[in-house]
This record gives structure tokens, C-alpha cells and sequence, in this order.
């Protein structure tokens, strides 16, 4: 009776689609529900992708600080949401600068360690790739007003799963152009562009439900996501490949890993965050 419930029992569509509704159900709830348990959510699934991303390291012979890397990632998350939310001053921003170069310290140390700048750099990028993305969804949260706006990290990812979604029925069902053959020899350009409709109809429907941005920002964030999102699924690919890997991981059944998950994301959140400060 257990094993009938099982997830890994199902086909894969529908693995990825059972992972998909609970996890959309618990992110939109807890943004919606406080901007306390978006903190908690998205630092978690943060934490998780950047321990991804180092495991990955470790497959190609590297070796990053696994566990200070991720500390560091967390923390700057969280001293971006606690500075956007008012409870500490801006200038706090400087404290990220010494505690990142704590990282050359600690190699330093490192006696075992035959290329510990190779660590550095592997380190510095999981920070750069996979933090500081997560850190600039506060910002974007935090930057109509100053006050936080679940609508807009629901918005952006509602949009993102839209054009995830699109993209992949368009390209099982029409695809036969090659997007970008030697990094992601499964992507379409049928399907690109059958994401790019899903995406541009949930950007409608959330100017019109959503009154936190206009229409115009919207249709823009779109934009950016349908770009950005389509680079950051193939730059995961690209360091997929090199590593000769499918998955980044087997946390979400059905779609692998967290990074493989919020790839899009990585890419999208830094133009997002900007494109709001800005405009």
C-alpha cells in the first residue's frame, strides 16, 4: 500500500508535476503569509542550491569551501533582507567585503589543499552564482516602496514557471529547431518561443491582477525572465556538460535538483533587482 504512493512510481511528467504544485504551494503561501517565512523559504532553498553547486565543484576535481561558502551565501542573504526591511542600516552592507576574504585565511590553512586558489575561485563563485542572485530577490521585493511586496517574487515566479512550462510542452510537441545544439541538444527554438507566449500571457494576467508594478514593468520582467532564464537554464547546462552529469541533484523528484530548478532564476533576479531600483 506504501510503495502505490511513492513518488518515484510515477512517470516523469507527472513526478514533475506532483513536485511542482507542492512546492509552488508552499513558496506562494509562505511569501503571501509573511515576509518571515519567505525569508526562511528562500534561505533554504538557497542553502541547498549553493551545497549544490559545490558538490558539483567537488565531481570536477575542486575544492571549494563547501560549508563556509554556503555560511556566507545565508549570511549575505540575510543581511540584504535585514537592511531592506529596516532593521539594520545600510552601512552594514560593508561587513560583507572582510567576512568574504576570510575565505583566502582559511586556505591559507589548508595544508592538503594543491591548488587552493582554484578553491578560491570556486568558493568566490558559488557565492557570486548562486547568493547574491537569492540576496537581490530582497532587493526587488523591497524596491517600489520599501516595503516588502510578495507580489512581485510571486509575479517574477510565476512567470518563470510559465515560460519553464511553455518551453517544455512547445518543445516535446513542435520542437525541431535547435537552440543552442552543442550546450543543450534538447532545446528548441519552437520551444523557446512557445515559453516566451506562456510567459508574455502570465505577465498580462498579473498587470491586471497585480497592482503593485503597471502592466509596462510587468510585460518587462518578462522579458528579462524569457531572456535571462533561457541563458541561466543553458549556462547550468554548460557546467552540466562539463562535468558529465544529467541532474545537479535528486532533491526534487522529477526535475532533479534545486539548481536545476531556479537556474532561470539565478540569471533573472540581478536584471530584475536592477531594472526596479532603475525604472
Amino acid at each position: 500500500m506504501r510503495d502505490r504512493f511513492n513518488i518515484n512510481n510515477y512517470s516523469n511528467l507527472a513526478q514533475r508535476v506532483i513536485t511542482a504544485l507542492i512546492g509552488a504551494f508552499v513558496i506562494i503561501a509562505g511569501a503571501v503569509y509573511s515576509p518571515w517565512i519567505y525569508f526562511i523559504t528562500f534561505g533554504l532553498i538557497l542553502a541547498f542550491s549553493q551545497m549544490e553547486f559545490y558538490k558539483l565543484s567537488g565531481l570536477d576535481g575542486m575544492l571549494p569551501l563547501k560549508s563556509f561558502g554556503t555560511f556566507l551565501g545565508t549570511l549575505i542573504f540575510a543581511l540584504t533582507f535585514f537592511i531592506e526591511i529596516g532593521h539594520l542600516d545600510d552601512k552594514y552592507y560593508f561587513l560583507i567585503f572582510p567576512l568574504v576574504s576570510l575565505v583566502f585565511f582559511i586556505k591559507l590553512y589548508r595544508k592538503s589543499d594543491k591548488k587552493p586558489f582554484t578553491g578560491v575561485a570556486f568558493t568566490f563563485l558559488g557565492i557570486f552564482y548562486v547568493a547574491v542572485p537569492f540576496a537581490l530577490l530582497n532587493v526587488a521585493a523591497f524596491a517600489v516602496d520599501g516595503t516588502f511586496h510578495y507580489e512581485i517574487i510571486i509575479g517574477s515566479l510565476l512567470i518563470l514557471w510559465a515560460s519553464d512550462s511553455g518551453a517544455y510542452f512547445a518543445g516535446t510537441k513542435f520542437g525541431k529547431t535547435k537552440l543552442f545544439e552543442r550546450v543543450s541538444p534538447k532545446k528548441s527554438w519552437e520551444g523557446f518561443l512557445g515559453g516566451a507566449g506562456t510567459a508574455y500571457v502570465m505577465s498580462y494576467i498579473l498587470g491586471k491582477h497585480f497592482n503593485t508594478l503597471p502592466s509596462w514593468q510587468w510585460l518587462s520582467i518578462a522579458t528579462i525572465i524569457i531572456i535571462a532564464g533561457t541563458y541561466g537554464d543553458l549556462i547550468e547546462s554548460l557546467f552540466k556538460r562539463s562535468i558529465e552529469i544529467k541532474d545537479s541533484g535528486k532533491a526534487l523528484p522529477g526535475h532533479g535538483g534545486f539548481m536545476d530548478r531556479f537556474d532561470g532564476l539565478l540569471l533573472s533576479a540581478p536584471f530584475i533587482a536592477a531594472f526596479l531600483k532603475i525604472f
